[in-house]
């Protein structure tokens, strides 16, 4: 049961971290030419003074959106470890990690609308031509949703022993 318990706990640190990244970094959309955007900023790399140079997106509501459940994401899954390191310690012998478990489940739930959300409108968020690919923070989002799900059943059925 230990082992169990370190790897829920190891395995909600990485979710969130990869969570953050994937929320944080700018590099959900990519064109050639060295130029990315994110759910907040549309960058270029100028070769002349090799820095980025970056721009505010255009607020649409699509994008508004995913900004937000993106947002949710993060806090549910910060407030599920709070809560969860909480009952380790004040929590009685036998307990389940109810609340902890259903923050998880709702950070995979807005992760995944998030992240499906853009998928599905990247056109009206980016309003440009599509000459691109999905970068890794997008592919990042994609791959904490089963994560956080499957962290969030764990919590669950574990037992406080």
């Amino acid at each position: 049961m230990p082992y169990l318990l370190m790897f829920v706990t190891l395995l909600h640190l990485v979710t969130l971290a990869i969570l953050i990244i994937a929320t944080m970094e700018k590099s959900w959309w990519v064109w050639e030419g060295m130029e990315t955007s994110d759910l907040w900023h549309s960058c270029r790399y100028d070769n002349s003074t090799e820095s980025w140079l970056c721009s505010p997106n255009t607020e649409t509501q699509w994008l508004q959106a995913v900004q937000v459940l993106m947002v949710l994401s993060v806090v549910f899954s910060s407030v599920s470890f709070l809560v969860f390191l909480g009952l380790l310690f004040t929590m009685s012998r036998g307990g389940l990690f109810y609340f902890t478990g259903l923050c998880q489940i709702f950070a995979g739930l807005t992760a995944f609308s998030a992240a499906l959300i853009y998928a599905i409108h990247n056109k009206e968020i980016l309003e440009k031509k599509l000459t691109g690919h999905f970068g890794y923070c997008f592919i990042l989002a994609w791959v904490c949703v089963p994560l956080l799900l499957c962290s969030g059943v764990l919590y669950i059925h574990l037992r406080k022993k």
